[in-house]
């Protein structure tokens, strides 16, 4: 079953060894770049990389499914996205339409397949 639309996984693809062991490759992370449409957002007690995406996102289906898109484009590796952000912190928040434009294209899709 393929992955669904939006979802990290579109960008990794299922591999067949020659012993016929099947293996996903490494997803492809959109990484952090400088764009003028970049949001920063000091997070707040409670707020987490769902929550962040739900509030930026909004208008998407399930836009809280995207919480991925923002954890991958921080400057700093985020580790373990479990782990909500320091309140206090700052983070880097791509635009929407970085999101649909970039991250989500199918012409990027087809580069890491």
């Amino acid at each position: 079953m393929p992955p669904k639309v939006g979802s990290r996984h579109t960008f990794t693809r299922l591999r067949t060894d020659s012993d016929g062991v099947r293996y996903l490759t490494e997803r492809a992370p959109y990484l952090y770049r400088e764009l003028d449409d970049n949001e920063l957002h000091i997070i707040r007690q409670g707020e987490t990389w769902w929550t962040l995406a739900a509030r930026y996102f909004t208008g998407l289906p399930r836009a809280c499914g995207f919480w991925w898109a923002i954890a991958d484009f921080q400057p700093s590796t985020v580790v373990d996205p479990t782990i909500p952000p320091e309140p206090g912190s700052v983070v880097v928040v791509p635009s929407l339409a970085t999101l649909v434009n970039r991250i989500l294209s199918e012409d990027r899709r087809r580069e890491h397949g």
